[in-house]
């Protein structure tokens, strides 16, 4: 059994290949009457497409969507909503040595383990351009939660981090590494630069605020929202860590420090004095700002020549040639964006079907 689907009421499913004709995604269990047009998905597309700035893979993709059902007279009919995105820059001829060797850190070898056959253009499924789907898919979820306001931005970058004194919401729209400290994005031009005249690349790390959520959304076991959270942030290419809140700093910490304290407020809710917690307790949201971390591994597919084995178990040096980001965290702010959304946007309608 294959799993390319994820959610509970509000279900998406992507499909398609990195070289394939196209990619896209079918989103199940939207409610009807939403306002829903390609206008409304495009621009979150643009912020994640390829060749937008010499950081990033020179792959030329529009990433153009069409809304293929689930939408009528300009509103979603509550039947499922295909979305396609065409792919039209492949180069399948730049994997030509892939087929007869496993790049390491890819998933070449896991896929050929399991499968015993394995698309090797550009990774076939286990490509980071599947995420394009993700982000489409994500555009229609933010229309189930429009209270919510969501924020992705890169934190760290090749080592290198922000100075949170210096945070500058603008300032994550005024650059390509959607970096929240203008000093820093600086520093991070030379650095991505330099990784790949060396032809290699470096990691990042991403945070994601969420604000807006109501207390009550999430359950106490095993449907929580932090892990939801946790297992729909694992479930992007090149993450190997995921941070709640304080995440393992926390385990650092005393008990009357990571507490989060309350007050009484005026709408007789609690006003909080600390949020440790990142806006989960129990698996529940508490109100406060959700707060997501990821950390992406540096690209695998990279120029330096890498020791590895042939598909005939023969000892080989592979050295990854095509067009690849130096860095795959620079463009997976909106990625980040877009599963948080899918997330909530199902604990949303998980908790309106329990309590009403």
């Amino acid at each position: 059994m294959s799993f390319n689907s994820f959610g509970r009421v509000f279900r998406f499913s992507t499909w398609g290949e990195s070289h394939g004709p196209a990619i896209g995604a079918v989103v199940d269990g939207c409610p009807p009457g939403l306002a829903l047009s390609e206008a409304n998905i495009q621009p979150w597309l643009d912020k994640r497409r390829p060749g937008t700035s010499r950081f990033t893979t020179q792959r030329q993709e529009p990433d153009q969507v069409r809304i293929l059902s689930g939408v009528f007279e300009g509103r979603t009919t509550g039947t499922p909503i295909s979305l396609m995105i065409e792919n039209v820059d492949q180069r399948s001829k730049d994997y030509s040595e892939v087929a007869l060797a496993y790049r390491p850190g890819h998933a070449d070898y896991a896929y050929d383990a399991k499968y015993g056959f394995r698309d090797y253009r550009g990774g076939g499924r286990s490509s980071a351009r599947e995420t394009a789907s993700r982000v489409a898919a994500g555009s229609v979820a933010r229309l189930v939660i429009p209270e919510v306001r969501i924020r992705a931005y890169l934190v760290e970058l090749g080592g290198d981090t922000i100075d949170r004194a210096a945070f500058d919401d603008a300032a994550i729209d005024e650059n390509p590494f959607f970096c929240p400290d203008r000093a820093a994005a600086g520093r991070w031009e030379t650095i991505v630069d330099e990784a790949r005249k060396a032809g290699s690349s470096v990691g990042a790390i991403v945070e994601c605020v969420a604000e807006g959520l109501p207390a009550g959304w999430g359950t106490p076991l095993y449907a929580k929202l932090d892990s939801e959270l946790a297992s729909a942030c694992m479930s992007i290419n090149a993450v190997k860590g995921v941070e709640i809140g304080d995440g393992f700093d926390a385990a650092r910490l005393t008990g009357e420090t990571n507490a989060d304290p309350m007050r009484p407020g005026n709408d007789g809710k609690p006003v909080f004095l600390a949020n440790h917690a990142g806006g989960v307790a129990g698996g529940i949201s508490t109100g406060q700002p959700l707060i997501v971390r990821i950390a992406l591994k540096p690209t695998s597919s990279i120029l330096t020549p890498v020791e590895t084995i042939g598909r005939d178990g023969q000892a080989s040096d592979i050295r990854t040639k095509g067009r690849h980001d130096p860095c795959v965290g620079i463009r997976a702010a909106p990625v980040l964006e877009a599963m948080v959304a899918l997330v909530l946007a199902d604990q949303k309608l998980l908790h309106r079907a329990q309590v009403g």
